[in-house]
């Protein structure tokens, strides 16, 4: 392979994890203030799967090759490049594509330092799950996302409670701070939840799942409390009042998607995120947050990355590493 070129993964057309494939292509350059990132590793995220699949594709500009994070070390600066980053320097970025491959450009404004103690791996799984579940907490008065959502919580003084499909994701959940946790394939975890709020319901709920759980949500929801939309896992129609039970409970529907914001408003996002919380990720830190891996995989094995991701076993990240 020339100078000029890198591996990345590549499919020809939507569909399943058979049809993922390393494909050599060219290397990118950084102009302006774009630096050059050598990746080391880049996290899976299902934005991923469904951009396999034909179903969300990146926004105008960005990269068609999947990967919304990853970590390395800096390979060339852009000729406008203004900050403090230098050639060699370690750091994790969130993208709008692109991270899955040996080389990715990136807006000098969005790398982050990465946390003494921590791996490249574990950089990895910090930016798009970390940084959607800050902005969900502090920007729109929800909790966050997953296993960054129970820690980022309880550091903001709130009770986490969550719901999952699986006893040892409940209990994972348990493990880094969740007051409770409902099976929702045993028990109507609606109803657990008012049990839980002697009634009186939940102030704020953070939603993947969108349609398939709409009623149960609003059952749920505290007066004047607030739910936030971020994915439509469990589809995107509705059938039934919702606009009426909603207004009965005087609540607040917000919607939220990371990826397509732009570049000033994610650049204000990892700015706040790096003062205000990546230093709890220090192992010298006294309230130490913990990103959570559940595999990493080389790249090459992206078709069996992709296929767990799918088969919704993992709790935490699944990490893939480039080749160096």
């Amino acid at each position: 392979m020339s100078s000029e070129n890198m591996l990345a993964v590549h499919f020809d057309k939507p569909g399943g994890p058979e049809n993922l494939y390393l494909k050599e292509v060219a290397k990118p350059s950084p102009v302006e203030s774009e630096v050059l990132l050598k990746v080391a590793a880049s996290a899976l995220n299902r934005a991923d799967l469904l951009q396999r699949q034909g179903q969300y594709p990146p926004p105008p500009g960005a990269s068609s090759i999947l990967g919304l994070e990853a970590s390395g070390h800096i390979a060339a600066l852009g000729p406008a490049c203004q900050r403090h980053w230098k050639i060699g320097d370690p750091v994790m970025v969130l993208l709008p594509g692109g991270g899955q491959a040996q080389y990715v450009t990136v807006p000098e404004g969005l790398l982050m330092p990465i946390p003494a103690g921590l791996t490249l791996s574990q950089a990895a799984a910090i930016p798009e799950a970390w940084l959607t579940a800050f902005q969900l907490l502090h920007l729109l008065g929800s909790s966050g996302v997953g296993t960054a959502a129970i820690q980022l919580a309880r550091m903001a003084g709130a009770i986490p409670l969550v719901t999952a499909g699986s006893q040892h994701k409940l209990q994972m959940a348990e493990k880094l701070g969740a007051a409770a946790g409902f099976n929702y394939k045993e028990e109507d975890f609606s109803e657990a939840t008012l049990k839980f709020t002697k009634g009186a319901g939940v102030n704020l709920i953070l939603d993947c799942i969108g349609g398939s759980y709409w009623e149960k949500n609003v059952n749920c929801l505290a007066l004047d409390g607030r739910w936030v939309l971020y994915g439509l896992m469990g589809g995107n129609d509705i059938n039934g009042p919702l606009l009426s039970k909603l207004l009965f409970k005087r609540g607040s529907l917000i919607t939220t998607l990371l990826r397509s914001r732009d570049e000033k408003y994610k650049q204000m996002l990892v700015e706040a995120f790096t003062k205000q919380i990546l230093p709890h990720f220090s192992t010298e830190s006294p309230q130490r947050l913990v990103p959570v891996l559940d595999r990493v995989y080389p790249v090459t094995a992206i078709q069996e990355a992709h296929a767990y991701m799918e088969s919704n076993k993992n709790v935490g990240k699944i990490v893939l590493e480039l080749p160096q």
